[in-house]
């Protein structure tokens, strides 16, 4: 490891070199800007440098996959928030506000509404109950075999799709940045993150997590700050001046820009708002934490720094429009924005604060879309190595160097995917995406998740088909809407008619999960009513459970 960084950062400087000499001054799109580059480059040498840290300190499965434990409340709020500000964050909402206007704070408004249900319903019961994985929880009182081979399949899903959405933001951003091919761009983007995730585990997740939030908001407020100030700091001026130069021009502050139908407008809000509690590098952080006490002052602190975040960026957001929309720096001779709507937030960047400050955002972006991705890729190899590998095929038999070793195959594996994946949606909106990644996790985990704390009558049986069921369905309705069937398939017409799945697909599992549960009368389904009692008793006295029932 301390081999691999000293050449990274030998490289990283030879690198730096030609590019600085190349174009100091250059915007974004419009040849190589060496002020850009030198700050990507030092920011992947610090995250380097962090990896061989945190690789010194990464022992065993409890640090690999929760840091042993040892990250503080305020430490894990900072974590969490970089974890959730992703690129559909600062790329993908500023883009949708800039195409859409009013309809594009619709992302904002959901993401943030999630928390206090994660608050008060999840995380203390969450953190008590659960070691390294979402499948702890659930496999307390259910068998652990098929429960755990659910969670796993359907975290692997989810984890995928949102590692699309980062790989397709940080592949154009690398190649506006360095002039390389968008798939050369997603390739070094999924080194890295295997990098990441295979020496440095949950203890180097967290901390470039951290890094990346303190510069997110710094740099967020820096350019609401500019955006503002060429307004006379107000807002009224900025939104009047965005509707002059906005295409649909007043249109863009009513509703039904982006959602034009009721169904779909409630199956967006759905997905955004309880899509979080399902998503399994959100719900793994909790177990980084001492105790239930720091588990929800972690939320709390989560939620006052993403909402600052997120309203920050609704300025930015209508600054794209204001100060982008019409400047030909920032467009091609064909008049389409250079590098695609998800990069107006970074030419937004070179419009109010110059070169240094552009490539500082560049940086930022980057680190946004690094953190997130070793985040996510980290929950899908724990739950292949601890949930399948471990549980599932060894019984519980395996040693912590057994799964060590299967952890880190699978993060290899899925970087694989994740660039595959990556250069196929090349052309797919980052905030798009990631609402299809919410209402899966939405459809899928949250309703186990949450009726295995809370109801008495679920069952096994129950949890694996109705959560099959709501991940099916999910999937199924995504493929078969507008957006897949017509417009990434090429079909003339979709054959589901809504763009979002999930009022129908959370409906499915929280139906399926009812029946197949209530007609259970197994006595293995009777002995999972009554365990609920113990699970109760258990979250209020705050014991740390390790599930072992698959005997009983």
């Amino acid at each position: 490891m301390n081999r691999f960084v000293r050449l990274a950062a030998v490289l990283a400087a030879g690198a730096a070199v030609p590019t600085f000499a190349l174009a100091a001054n250059a915007p974004v799109g419009q040849g190589l800007n060496g002020i850009a580059i030198g700050m990507f480059l030092v920011f992947v040498i610090a995250t380097l440098g962090i990896t061989r840290w945190a690789a010194r300190r990464n022992h065993s499965v409890a640090d690999h996959y929760a840091a042993g434990g040892k990250i503080t409340a305020m430490q894990n709020g900072w974590a969490i928030a970089g974890d959730y500000m992703s690129a559909a964050s600062l790329l993908g909402i500023s883009a949708l506000v800039f195409t859409s206007g009013y309809d594009g704070l619709i992302y904002s408004i959901g993401f943030l509404a999630s928390w206090p249900i994660i608050l008060f319903l999840i995380a203390e019961p969450l953190r008590n109950l659960g070691r390294y994985t979402l499948a702890d929880v659930l496999s307390y009182r259910l068998r652990q075999r098929p429960i755990r081979a659910f969670s796993a399949s359907s975290s692997i899903v989810i984890v995928l799709l949102y590692l699309v959405s980062q790989m397709v933001g940080a592949g154009k951003l690398v190649e506006l940045l360095f002039g390389f091919s968008y798939t050369s761009a997603v390739l070094i983007v999924g080194v890295l993150m295997v990098v990441y995730v295979f020496f440095g585990g949950m203890l180097a997740t967290t901390w470039i997590q951290i890094i990346k939030a303190v510069m997110l908001l710094a740099g967020a407020a820096f350019m609401a700050f500019m955006v503002l100030s060429r307004f006379g700091f107000s807002l009224d001026n900025l939104f009047s001046q965005a509707i002059a130069a906005h295409a649909r021009a007043d249109a863009i502050m009513r509703p039904g820009g982006l959602v034009s139908d009721p169904v779909s407008a409630v199956s967006l809000g759905l997905a955004l708002i309880f899509g979080t509690a399902g998503l399994p590098h959100i719900l793994m952080r909790f177990f980084t934490v001492r105790d239930v006490k720091a588990a929800r002052k972690s939320v709390l602190y989560a939620t006052g720094i993403v909402g600052t975040g997120y309203a920050l960026i609704i300025v930015i957001g209508f600054g794209t429009i204001a100060l982008v929309a019409n400047d030909p720096l920032y467009h091609d001779g064909a008049g389409k924005v250079i590098g695609g709507v998800n990069m107006v937030a970074v030419h937004l960047a070179h419009a109010v604060g110059g070169n240094v400050f552009l490539g500082f955002i560049c940086a930022v972006a980057f680190s946004t879309i690094l953190a997130v991705v070793a985040g996510l890729t980290l929950a899908g190899a724990s739950a292949v190595s601890h949930d399948l590998y471990a549980t599932v095929l060894r019984g519980g038999q395996a040693s912590d160097r057994d799964e060590m070793r299967v952890s880190r195959m699978t993060t290899l594996v899925l970087g694989v995917l994740s660039i595959l994946l990556g250069i196929l949606f090349e052309k797919q909106t980052i905030a798009f995406i990631v609402s299809l990644t919410f209402s899966i996790a939405a459809s899928s985990n949250f309703p186990v998740l949450l009726l295995s704390i809370y109801w008495r009558g679920l069952t096994t049986r129950g949890a694996v088909a109705g959560g099959t069921l709501g991940l099916v369905t999910a999937v199924v309705l995504t493929v078969l809407s507008p957006t897949v069937w017509v417009q990434v398939l090429g079909h003339a017409s979709a054959i589901y008619p809504y763009e979002y799945p999930a009022l129908f697909s959370m409906a499915v599992a929280f139906i399926g999960i009812y029946v197949f549960s209530v007609t259970d009368r197994s006595a293995r389904g009777a002995w999972e009513r009554q365990a609920f009692q113990n699970q109760r008793v258990d979250c209020e006295l705050g014991k740390l459970v390790t599930p072992g029932n698959e005997g009983l």
